[in-house]
């Protein structure tokens, strides 16, 4: 027998790449959770919970570039680094600066801000992390809408730790009986968070982000964006830049 679907039934999907996110049939009844543990999405939550006014997020260092002649405080990274000129990169703990508070910011990064690019065309777009994991499962059970998971990946690339965090999502909210479709991509993060979810950090030890990042130094970073539900809020963009409510 066919289900007829009421309003209140809604589909849970897993994007694994912006590359794939054009397939996906975005309408008005969409919320996108855009997602990049490693590290921006982490940032920016981290950012709000100390006090951000706004975050713009752009796509090229051009951009980036423009606001900041404009006089704006500007972020920059490419590659896990801080791009020549620009005073912060995507570290978490680059936005625990007490000066930051009340300031409005424009970010563009590797992948996150190329991920909420691709999002624009959804009605509704937050930003997702382990450390606001319990705050994005609330926001999502109170809307009528259906959900995708956008995984910012690396380059366009499937990666680990964004698919974790999906899992993570829908591990939580499959149970929920308003959504009634799971899609295979949720099935499949699903069934990887609950092998990982004993211990991240050593389910992780051996993704290339995570050997890209400790190259670097950025071991702290990475411990820290795997933290869960440290931060109680939900960034959310409201048409030209991150805000919360």
């Amino acid at each position: 027998m066919e289900t007829i679907e009421t309003e209140f039934q809604r589909k849970l999907e897993v994007c694994y790449s912006p590359e794939l996110f054009p397939t996906y049939f975005v309408k008005d009844d969409c919320v996108v959770v855009v997602i990049d543990i490693f590290r921006a999405t982490s940032a920016i939550c981290t950012a709000f919970d100390h006090g951000i006014k706004q975050i713009i997020p752009v796509a090229t260092i051009e951009e980036a570039r423009e606001y900041q002649a404009k006089g704006y405080v500007a972020a920059a990274e490419r590659n896990g680094e801080i791009v020549e000129g620009f005073d912060l990169g995507n570290s978490p703990f680059s936005y625990m600066n007490p000066e930051l508070k009340g300031k409005e910011l424009v970010l563009s990064t590797t992948n996150g801000t190329q991920a909420i690019e691709k999002a624009k065309a959804a009605n509704t777009i937050i930003i997702g992390s382990f450390l606001n994991l319990d705050a994005v499962c609330r926001f999502l059970e109170k809307q009528n809408k259906n959900v995708i998971l956008l995984c910012a990946g690396w380059k366009g690339r499937y990666n680990l730790e964004d698919s974790l965090f999906a899992g993570a999502v829908v591990n939580q909210l499959k149970n929920n009986p308003v959504f009634t479709g799971l899609s295979d991509s949720s099935i499949a993060a699903d069934q990887m968070y609950d092998l990982a979810k004993g211990d991240l950090g050593e389910f992780l030890k051996n993704s290339s982000h995570r050997r890209r990042l400790a190259k670097l130094n950025l071991e702290k970073d990475i411990d820290y964006c795997l933290q869960l539900n440290q931060i109680d809020l939900v960034p959310i963009f409201n048409g030209t830049g991150l805000t919360i409510n």
